[in-house]
């Protein structure tokens, strides 16, 4: 008979799948922005990539763990709508309805964290519905014509709130001060704030916002788990390594936010969108990876210290993209670094999906009962 804890909500994979389909074209749009000659598919394709990522593909992937979480079948609108929203605009089929899909995903994960909220009132709750908040602004202002630069603060915004908030979640376990969460309370403030002038104010608003990211670097910094977990072995030193690497990220994106202060086309777009994007972010999803993949899925995902390779690229290959690449003005250095970036990700995505595979073959064999010995 099959164990109620193996079991998995219908829609899991299906979803993670449509996810896993906007990263991998969101990586070949990027190919297009990086000036490669490849196959351009249509022509809004190179366009869609500043969406597929952080709404396609990891909205997505949220909102299903946010799902799985809730454990009500209405939350599942959500994922669902930002995958199919997403394979919409990817299919190059009429702009506006994928828009509009996009934006009820958006809602939808706003409606889950607000029952969350209600169910269990928190601060890490409310700043995780603010950073679904972020992204309905973004479809909103998509959806209104507005351009990519003016969305980017908010899907910065998404993206840096939901993972602040579920860190902070995890700061219970270090006993925070209640002074630790007023000056948490604060930034999340000046951040929202600045994402809000940044509409009418591109150069304050950017401004505030970037000041809002380093404080949260800082603030991350000091309070996070990450000061004890790092000292220990394993997967909980993996993580630890890679939650670390992303805070560094995250101040350098706010430090370029604060200083240039502007999001238009250029090296220093390039900089202050990736050092968020790519350092920040996909550190937080390398390191999230051996919790969430098994929640959602209820596949085993055992460590191995081969996870350090992709980890190691992404932020080798960062820098060289916003050093060699970005500052010093290498085109060559700039595609290599950015080619490398993409390298990082499959690989991180390649060992992840076989050492599931490979988890779950020992799990059936071992559990019908044949011999472990017959796998080798």
């Amino acid at each position: 008979m099959t164990r109620a804890v193996s079991r998995r909500p219908a829609w899991a994979a299906p979803v993670m799948a449509l996810g896993v389909v906007a990263l991998l074209v969101g990586l070949w749009a990027g190919l297009l922005r990086l000036g490669l000659p490849i196959p351009a598919g249509h022509t809004d394709l190179a366009e869609l990539h500043g969406v597929l990522m952080p709404l396609g593909f990891l909205g997505t992937l949220i909102a299903a763990e946010r799902a799985v979480a809730l454990g009500q079948g209405w939350a599942w609108l959500a994922p669902a709508a930002g995958g199919i929203g997403a394979l919409w605009l990817i299919a190059g089929l009429p702009v506006a309805t994928g828009q509009m899909l996009i934006a009820v995903a958006g809602f939808g994960l706003l409606a889950m964290f607000a029952e969350l909220h209600r169910l269990q009132p928190s601060w890490h709750n409310a700043t995780q519905a603010a950073g679904a908040a972020c992204w309905s602004i973004a479809a909103v202002l998509w959806l209104a014509g507005r351009d990519l630069p003016v969305l980017v603060p908010w899907l910065a915004g998404f993206l840096v709130l939901t993972i602040a908030g579920e860190r902070l979640e995890l700061s219970r376990l270090v006993a925070l001060t209640a002074r630790g969460r007023a000056q948490f309370v604060a930034l999340i403030a000046v951040l929202l704030a600045g994402l809000g002038i940044s509409v009418a104010a591109p150069a304050v608003g950017v401004r505030l916002a970037g000041a809002g990211l380093l404080g949260l670097a800082g603030w991350l910094a000091v309070h996070d788990i990450v000061r004890r977990t790092i000292r220990m072995r394993g997967v909980t030193r993996y993580m630890a390594v890679a939650l670390a690497a992303g805070y560094l990220w995250l101040a350098v994106a706010g430090g370029l936010w604060l200083v240039i202060g502007r999001l238009s086309d250029g090296h220093a777009y390039d900089a202050m969108l990736h050092a968020v994007f790519l350092g920040f972010v996909f550190s937080m999803v390398f390191a999230h990876a051996p919790v969430i993949v098994p929640a959602v899925l209820r596949v085993r995902l055992p460590y191995h210290p081969t996870a350090y390779l992709p980890l190691g690229l992404l932020h080798a290959s960062l820098a060289l993209r916003l050093v060699g690449g970005d500052a010093a003005g290498n085109v060559l250095a700039w595609q290599t670094g950015g080619v490398l970036n993409e390298v990082a990700i499959l690989l991180f995505l390649a060992l992840t999906v076989g050492t599931a595979i490979r988890a779950r073959r020992r799990t059936v064999i071992h559990d019908t009962g044949t011999p472990r010995a017959s796998t080798v």
